[in-house]
């Protein structure tokens, strides 16, 4: 693949591997044994989502675990709330803690892997980052030690988010390079791949486990691969 420049997804790429938030929470759920079922979680999942995205709860000065911390309490307390957990007060606070640390555990065993895989591309390429954020990623990046971005476009910062392709226009604008010398990398195929080729940037689809709603065209990505780790062998 020629190309000269490179843009990353953050969250369900590089911190999970392709495999969608709301799994890697269900599983912390799964491993505190919070009696609901998956439908009822993505509910919740859902609120959490909304919520964070209304209200101003993140700030700039939170860690990932800050953020789950916040996250996970949204969602716990809309299940007691809406009568789908009973639970003592005390008890939900204590699981919700133990659900958020085994959420950021993952993530620090997935980044054993796509760290390297970032610190070695940063070497031949320069990297951007194109995110759905809470306008806390830069302390997310120097809490893991991902610090190789030349610049960062986060969706609560610019005021764009994705799929709007406007956000990755952004990302090229910041590498100063044309459209089609880059390349987006993400796990989400509808909000990461789409857009991007929409631009003409070319496209790394990894796939992995999805909230499980797209239509897929795989003639849209430029490649597509199962493993962050592959991309190495790839550039």
């Amino acid at each position: 693949m020629n190309i000269k420049g490179i843009i990353f997804d953050y969250g369900g790429t590089i911190d999970t591997n392709s495999t969608h938030w709301s799994e890697v929470l269900w599983e912390g759920f799964l491993s505190q044994n919070v009696p609901v079922s998956k439908e009822q979680f993505r509910e919740c999942y859902v609120h959490g989502e909304r919520t964070l995205a209304k209200f101003p709860l993140i700030k700039p000065e939170h860690n990932f675990l800050d953020l789950l911390q916040i996250k996970v309490d949204i969602e716990t307390k809309y299940l007691a709330d809406n009568g789908f957990w009973t639970i003592d007060e005390e008890q939900r606070q204590r699981i919700s803690c133990d659900i958020a640390q085994y959420c950021y555990d993952y993530v620090l065993r997935v980044l054993q892997t796509s760290r390297e895989v970032i610190r070695s591309l940063s070497e031949k390429y320069p990297l951007v980052l194109v995110s759905n954020f809470y306008g806390n990623i830069q302390t997310i990046l120097h809490d893991f030690r991902l610090e190789y971005f030349q610049s960062i476009i986060e969706s609560a910062v610019v005021g764009v988010r994705k799929p709007d392709p406007r956000i990755f226009q952004l990302g090229v604008d910041a590498l100063g390079l044309p459209a089609e010398d880059i390349v987006v990398v993400g796990d989400s195929f509808s909000k990461d791949i789409v857009p991007a080729s929409s631009i003409g940037c070319k496209t790394v689809w990894i796939r992995g486990i999805g909230w499980g709603n797209e239509e897929i065209d795989e003639s849209v990505p430029t490649a597509i691969l199962s493993d962050i780790a592959e991309l190495t062998k790839l550039f």
